[in-house]
């Protein structure tokens, strides 16, 4: 597999100290209005990060684009000068809030994305508070998605599986880990999961099986 500059030097952490930085030097981006909106500040904040990131990777970037659908892998994505492609999921959570369970990516869609090892799928996670209608970064997390321990992430039933993380509050970064490692992982954590989603389908089956048969023995009113 081809090993990012980025990710295997200390680049991508230069990385996440000018996206704080970069965001702590707008000007107030929301109003009273929205600032109340966890969903307004997160789009706010994409949209500062998808019109200046090109900026923050200077010479690392080979092409550049963030024009994608709400729906789509990516809310942005580049080229290095070494031909490795980056898609890169913004998220953002803000502090003080309850635990929420942010989606990252379809278990399908990445284990087609990673048959080419040239690909990566990075995570570009914002901790901020907001006071008013100050939003000060605190802290960003840039690192592909095998950089985070399965001790903070967990698998929703949607479609073939959705990885999320398990608590906003808490990520688990492991530096350098290895991609192979963690994709073995990931076909580890989807062989538990699939017969267990078998399980809760035979159970739903024999419920409206007994709820058909109720219904058969109504009379029409």
């Amino acid at each position: 597999m081809s090993k990012s500059r980025i990710f295997h030097t200390g680049r991508y952490k230069a990385i996440q100290k000018a996206i704080v930085k970069l965001l702590n030097s707008q000007p107030d981006f929301v109003s009273t209005r929205t600032a109340a909106s966890t969903r307004a500040v997160g789009d706010a904040i994409q949209t500062i990060l998808s019109d200046q990131f090109q900026s923050l990777l200077g010479k690392l970037c080979a092409e550049y684009s963030a024009a994608f659908a709400r729906r789509a892998m990516a809310d942005l994505a580049f080229t290095d000068r070494d031909g490795l492609y980056y898609v890169v999921d913004v998220k953002t959570h803000r502090l003080g809030t309850h635990f929420n369970m942010p989606n990252l990516t379809s278990v399908e869609r990445l284990a087609r994305f990673y048959e080419d090892d040239e690909n990566y799928f990075v995570v570009l996670f914002v901790k901020y508070a907001i006071e008013g209608t100050k939003v000060k970064a605190e802290r960003a997390h840039f690192v592909p998605i095998e950089f985070l321990s399965w001790d903070c992430l967990t698998i929703g039933a949607l479609g073939w599986g959705q990885i999320q993380i398990a608590n906003a509050n808490v990520i688990n970064i492991n530096e350098g880990y290895s991609r192979k490692k963690w994709m073995i992982e990931l076909c580890n954590v989807m062989l538990e999961f699939y017969p267990k989603e078998i399980g809760k389908i035979h159970e739903r089956i024999e419920y409206f099986r007994r709820a058909k048969r109720r219904w058969e023995k109504k009379q029409e009113s």
